[in-house]
């Protein structure tokens, strides 16, 4: 179904008012942000997210109703997985937590810009190529089985290839300078740690958005759909980080799940695209990444937690190499 124009127009204009609202009264000042609040926050998104998703229903039927709901569900599960590694990024940088908001925004921003073009993109070199259908089906499984394997692996920070990149060509100071990513010193131009902090976000961000928009494709070629998707699912991607910075490492089942979810759409792609696409229909696709998330969520919390074990996920981190492995230095 074609979107006109307005139907554009006026998702931009709220995308923008809940962002001025953001930036000019919930978080002016730097502050950290508390559990309860995040809570409350990720609800509000995810209540405008069904609001939203009813008014799909009503006005574009129920075939493109059922694609934005499980093109949310699948952004909304995958974004958990961008919480594990901002965990990991703000803890290595220790980032202070009026800081990490700041972080977020920025990177959201970012993450925003780099899917809008990516979806655009995607949708039409399908619309124009239809083998890449295959390609990105392809892509998506054995994304989904890159990451599986990977689940359990520990990142050497320590190591990371960006932040070594970055600081061979600035200058970065040894500690925060408050709130901002670049100070002046004797008339010289200072990176802080938060820039580098930054840097590392937005390029997580970006393969995200790689390794999902194709997921989401797969769900849907319509472009509003899409992008609407990913945009309530994003948007709520901060709170939902505080809300559960404390204790996303206890869902040690997520990530798995996550990359079945990932092969599951793959698979979905592929078919689809030789048989037709409605031999697996997208109601089936929702009710099975339903049950991967939240089964693995429940499971997850049902494992009692080891005395004494550190809090912090494990997975992969754009840049680092796994501990432990040979990075082909000399």
């Amino acid at each position: 179904m074609a979107t006109s124009i307005w139907a554009w127009a006026g998702f931009a204009l709220f995308v923008l008012v809940l962002i001025a609202l953001d930036l000019g009264v919930v978080h002016k000042k730097p502050r950290a942000v508390k559990v309860s609040e995040a809570l409350l926050s990720s609800l509000f998104y995810i209540a405008l997210a069904m609001i939203f998703a009813v008014g799909v229903f009503y006005f574009r039927g129920e075939a493109d109703g059922w694609a934005f709901l499980t093109g949310f569900l699948i952004e909304k599960s995958l974004s958990i997985d961008n919480i594990f590694v901002f965990v990991l990024i703000f803890s290595h940088f220790a980032v202070p937590a009026e800081y990490q908001h700041r972080v977020l925004l920025w990177g959201i921003l970012g993450a925003l810009v780099m899917r809008a073009v990516l979806i655009f993109a995607g949708v039409e070199l399908i619309a124009n190529f239809h083998w890449l259908i295959y390609v990105f089906g392809a892509f998506l499984v054995i994304t989904g089985v890159k990451m599986l394997l990977a689940a359990d692996a520990e990142p050497d920070m320590e190591n990371n290839r960006i932040i070594g990149f970055i600081k061979r060509r600035f200058r970065v100071t040894e500690d925060f300078e408050g709130a901002r990513f670049f100070v002046r010193r004797n008339g010289l131009l200072y990176a802080t740690p938060l820039f580098l902090t930054l840097v590392v976000v937005e390029a997580s961000d970006l393969v995200f958005a790689v390794d999902s928009i194709p997921a989401v494709l797969a769900v849907s070629q319509d472009a509003f759909i899409v992008f609407t998707a990913n945009v309530f699912a994003i948007l709520g991607l901060r709170a939902l980080y505080f809300a559960l910075a404390g204790v996303v490492h206890r869902f040690h089942l997520l990530k798995y799940a996550l990359s079945l979810v990932l092969v599951l759409v793959g698979v979905k792609m592929l078919v689809n695209g030789w048989f037709g696409a409605k031999t697996i229909p997208t109601e089936y696709a929702l009710i099975a990444t339903a049950v991967l998330v939240f089964g693995s969520i429940g499971l997850s919390l049902l494992r009692k937690a080891p005395e004494g074990e550190v809090a912090l996920p494990r997975g992969w981190v754009v840049g680092s190499p796994q501990k432990g492995e040979d990075r082909g230095e000399s």
